[in-house]
């Protein structure tokens, strides 16, 4: 259970860019009338976004 736990943790930031990011990202884009670029939906664009930068935080091991 600790071994399956601590994988969890170690995968979260990666969760948290796909979960909270891209939603975050998507809102704000359509509150404000951004259109997304190549005309993808704002949540395919928050997914581009937050996807990737969650994956860079496991392996680098911090946000910025």
């Amino acid at each position: 259970m600790q071994a399956a736990v601590k994988g969890l943790f170690h995968w979260m930031p990666l969760l948290f860019g796909i979960g909270f990011i891209a939603p975050l990202i998507a809102q704000v884009m359509v509150r404000f009338d951004v259109v997304p670029p190549l005309g993808i939906t704002p949540l395919a664009f928050g997914l581009l976004v937050g996807a990737p930068w969650g994956l860079v935080t496991v392996i680098r091991g911090r946000w910025l």
